[in-house]
């Protein structure tokens, strides 16, 4: 009986780890579209004519005048001439594009390898996971534009939405980190460590909490709102958070919704995450794991320490626009590389068994 040969899957692995690179790319350039007040600029959604930017000095003011309809323009930006707009145009822009490119980068390389016959059946449903996740995530990421497309008192989108969006990025950033392990890594080069991968687990979720706080310092410009460190405007726990910036808070909302706070606790979850990642590492070093265990167990506190770093100089460079954009950018570039060495960690740490269990889900 002839068999058809097993085709290998590595090429799968290379296009997703691509597809990592990728969404790493999109999550700064959404960054930078935050930072720089960019994102409200395209006042439509046209996932096809929306490719070109205007052609020609009658495009660039027909959007313009669009974008003079919503608040933004009349409360925050109405002295902007056409240059000041063409600017933040560009980035969000740049930053859709990107996100179309990734599509076709997904879709393109897809076919190909279904003609190839390079999927099992195993893959079909994590394919069609990542393929929900990517449409999820483009339409999260309008809702929240959308909102703040209108004449009312929202400036900026809501702090809300964009963890969301954020949160819903590193989660497709992750899925596809880990369907790239699982062809690329064999069973036999795990380290079955129940314990750091228990320990794996906490400091997964407590540094999601921290990324989601984070979305909520980027929405709140809660950095400007305290540049100082190690204090707080000169105190370690922030004083009067029931007035800020004209606004009366109260409540448990306080805890996400005011400048002070949010800065307060993004700021010590940071040192508590910091504690707990030295802590993990020290117990790893003491572990004889595999060499692919071996090669990833440090790389987690070598970035927390980069990352606590970064915090502190955007903080404190945080008065200056061009230093909190590419201060603030590194800053969101650590906590990806983070949370990625976090996963590989987890990865490496699987019982085999549990590996072969993931891998026919």
């Amino acid at each position: 009986m002839i068999t058809q040969p097993i085709r290998s899957t590595k090429p799968v692995a290379i296009w997703l780890l691509i597809g990592v690179f990728m969404i790493m790319v999109q999550v700064l350039l959404g960054g930078i579209t935050r930072l720089t007040g960019s994102g409200l600029s395209i006042t439509e959604w046209a996932p096809i004519m929306g490719t070109l930017p205007p052609m020609n000095e009658t495009e660039w003011n027909q959007a313009f005048d669009q974008y003079k309809q919503i608040a933004q323009f009349k409360y925050v930006n109405s002295h902007f001439e056409l240059a000041d707009f063409k600017f933040i145009f560009f980035w969000e822009w740049f930053h859709r594009l990107w996100a179309r490119l990734i599509g076709v980068v997904f879709l393109v390389p897809f076919i190909i390898f279904i003609v190839q016959k390079r999927f099992n059946r195993h893959m079909i449903q994590p394919l069609v996971i990542l393929f929900l996740l990517g449409l999820l995530q483009g339409l999260v990421g309008w809702i929240m534009v959308q909102s703040g497309l209108d004449d009312s008192e929202l400036l900026y989108v809501s702090h809300y939405k964009l963890a969301i969006h954020f949160i819903l990025a590193l989660g497709l950033l992750v899925y596809t980190l880990w369907f790239a392990l699982k062809l690329l890594v064999p069973t036999h080069r795990l380290s079955p460590l129940p314990a750091l991968r228990k320990g794996l687990y906490w400091l997964i979720g407590l540094l999601t909490l921290q990324l989601i706080y984070g979305a909520f310092m980027a929405g709140l410009k809660a950095a400007t709102a305290a540049p100082t460190w190690p204090d707080i405007n000169g105190h370690f726990v922030p004083e009067n958070l029931s007035q800020f910036g004209g606004r009366t808070y109260s409540g448990v909302s306080a805890l996400f919704d005011h400048p002070l706070l949010v800065h307060f606790i993004h700021r010590n979850l940071a040192y508590v995450i910091a504690v707990l990642v030295l802590i993990w590492s020290y117990r790893a070093w003491r572990q004889n794991g595999s060499a692919f265990f071996k090669t990833w167990r440090s790389w987690p506190l070598i970035l927390v320490i980069v990352q606590v770093v970064l915090g502190i100089f955007t903080v404190l460079y945080a008065a200056s626009p061009s230093s909190l954009l590419w201060l603030g950018v590194s800053h969101q570039a650590g906590a990806m590389l983070l949370l990625m060495s976090l996963i590989v960690c987890l990865y490496a740490t699987l019982q085999p068994k549990d590996n072969a269990a993931a891998a026919r889900r």
